[in-house]
Formats: C-alpha cells, sequence, structure tokens
C-alpha cells in the first residue's frame, strides 16, 4: 500500500494566476491525496479566485507568517508524508516529487529541498545580497547545528506523519525561520534527514527583505541550537532554560 501524500502551500498576497497554475500542476503531477493552501490577509476576491481548485483554501485574516501557516496546514492534515512548497512556484512539482520520493521509498524521515547542492541546478539567480546573505547563513548553520546541509531554507520540505508528530511540540518560529527551527528540531531528534538536490527557479516579487530576514534567521539559529541542545539534555542549556520563561508552541497557539 503507498503512502498518503499531503502538500501545503503558504501564501501571502499570492499572485492569484502564478499561485492557480502552480496548484493545478501539483496535483496533476504529484497526484496528492489533498492538497491545502493556506491563505493569510487575502482579499476576499483572492479567495473566491482559488475556490474552483484542486485543494482546499484556508484564509486567515491576518498575516501570520510562513511557519504558522505551515504549521496549521500540517495539523489539518491526515496523510502518511507532509509536504509543503512556496506559493511562487520556484519548486516545480516533478523536482518536489524527488523530495517526496526521498519519504515515500523510506529513505528518510525528513526531506530537504536543496537549491545550494553540489548537484542542483539553477535556471534563475536570486538578487547578489540574497545569495551571499543565504551562503552565509548556510554555512553558519552548518556548524551550529546537528543536520550538516548546504540549503536550510529551500521552500520545498516533507516529513513523515510519526516525525511530525515528535518534532511539532519543540517548533515556535512563526515566520520564514521556521524552515531551519523544523531542520534544527530534525537534527536534534536524531531522524534521518536527507538533502535532496533540485533545479530551481527564483521567482520575482518576493515579500522577504533580505537584511530584515536575515537577522531574524540569525537570532531563530542561536535559539534552535539552544532547543536542540535542550533535547540533547546539555547541563548548561537546561540551565539557561530555567531562568526564563517558557515559550508557547506553535501548535498550542493554532489551537
Amino acid at each position: 500500500m503507498s503512502a498518503t501524500v499531503g502538500i501545503v502551500v503558504p501564501a501571502f498576497r499570492p499572485d492569484v494566476d502564478r499561485l492557480a497554475s502552480y496548484v493545478r500542476s501539483l496535483d496533476a503531477e504529484l497526484d496528492p491525496e489533498t492538497i491545502r493552501i493556506e491563505l493569510d490577509d487575502a482579499e476576499e476576491r483572492v479567495a473566491t479566485a482559488l475556490a474552483d481548485l484542486p485543494a482546499t483554501v484556508s484564509v486567515s485574516p491576518y498575516r501570520r507568517g510562513k511557519g504558522a501557516a505551515i504549521t496549521a496546514g500540517f495539523e489539518s492534515l491526515e496523510t502518511d508524508v507532509l509536504g509543503f512548497v512556496d506559493a511562487d512556484g520556484s519548486t516545480a512539482p516533478e523536482e518536489f516529487a524527488d523530495v517526496l520520493a526521498a519519504i515515500t521509498d523510506g529513505a528518510a524521515d525528513v526531506a530537504v529541498g536543496s537549491r545550494r547542492h553540489p548537484d542542483s541546478e539553477i535556471t534563475s539567480h536570486q538578487t547578489f545580497a540574497r545569495r551571499f546573505l543565504g551562503d552565509g547563513f548556510a554555512w553558519l548553520a552548518r556548524r551550529m547545528l546537528d543536520a550538516d546541509l548546504y540549503d536550510y531554507q529551500c521552500g520545498a520540505k516533507a516529513i513523515t506523519a510519526e516525525s511530525w508528530d515528535a518534532v511539532r511540540q519543540h517548533l515556535y518560529e512563526p515566520g520564514f525561520a521556521w524552515d531551519v527551527e523544523l531542520v534544527a528540531m530534525a537534527g536534534a531528534l536524531e531522524l534521518d534527514v536527507a538533502e535532496v538536490p533540485i533545479t530551481w527557479e527564483d521567482q520575482p516579487g518576493s515579500t522577504v527583505s533580505p537584511v530584515r530576514t536575515s537577522v531574524r534567521l540569525g537570532r531563530a539559529l542561536v535559539s534552535s541550537r539552544h532547543r536542540a541542545k535542550q533535547i540533547r539534555n546539555s547541563r548548561v542549556h537546561n540551565a539557561i532554560a530555567a531562568t526564563r520563561e517558557d515559550p508557547t508552541a506553535l501548535v498550542e497557539r493554532n489551537d
């Protein structure tokens, strides 16, 4: 019996035509059990325009952030494999199929699409500033986290339902830093993390500010390393945590 797959597409004020075309392509290429669009801060016309897609559209009246949106979507899925892709379509459905295959073939608990892997191909590059900051972040993350990857931030990842049950309570980052937090917690929990090289195309119109987001990612990296050390039962990090108020996990906020 083959594993069932659910896909979440987080979207904040998306290009409606691009998103609609992408969702139809995901459905046609991958034939998932379900596709769920987590739509943040959208005008009514946007939700209406997406209503006829082969997907469930969940609308939030405010901007939750990428991580919070994906978490809400994953919590709603009842499939064996949970995956997400960014709404801009930078990861083609046939490339995401390779990410999913790392899970469905039983090779990994978590699969991470990678733009920076030596075997990856970039058909349209980001700006120099985004590439420079992204490369610097990846270099730093490799030295701070248990999971040794080339790329922590690519918007194409998948996880088994069992692994999601293990990691979900350790996720706190509501925004773009959620990606690295997911990988950090998976590594700390000794889940098998596979990095899958993909062909990737940068899309215009990103809502991400390179400098501001890099600062947030840096803070999240330090925080994720701290929580990963707690999972590993580090005396120092447990002592530090004892002096602070416990944060609220995303799954508890979504409740």
